[in-house]
């Protein structure tokens, strides 16, 4: 009830994320969860500003790059990349999802620098779609 959480399969923030809005979720397959283990969450409040990230092909911040500022349902028709091993959170608060059409491993990143992809806690750069994180989603 109100606001959204990240839940976490490991202690301390760590393992699989999920992301969960308001709402019931009677077993873990709602939640696109891969068990039903929960070990630690993160309460985030709504954000109602601006959207802006830029992200890129190679780590460092190099490579090809793309600025966003809304959903993106398929990363490869916009970007022509799969891999996206480093980005920039500029504004507000963003879900990465492993595959296209918000499915799969999912990822919550904050406004900062993440020079890396194990930086948001993946193990593969492979980034299939994202979207904002807004108060409806």
């Amino acid at each position: 009830i109100g606001g959204h959480w990240v839940a976490y399969e490991k202690p301390h923030y760590m393992g699989y994320q999920y992301i969960l809005g308001p709402g019931e979720y009677p077993d873990y397959h709602n939640w696109m969860g891969f068990n039903n283990c929960i070990r630690s969450c993160q309460m985030f409040s709504p954000y109602r500003g601006s959207y802006r990230m830029r992200i890129y092909n190679r780590p460092d911040m190099m490579g090809h790059t793309m600025e966003f500022m809304d959903d993106c349902p398929n990363l490869y028709d916009r970007f022509h990349y799969r891999d996206i091993y480093s980005c920039n959170i500029m504004e507000g608060f963003w879900i990465f999802y492993e595959h296209p059409n918000y499915r799969g491993r999912q990822y919550f990143l904050r406004p900062g620098e993440y020079r890396a992809c194990g930086d948001w806690g993946c193990h593969n750069p492979m980034v299939g779609s994202f979207r904002r994180m807004r108060t409806v989603m």
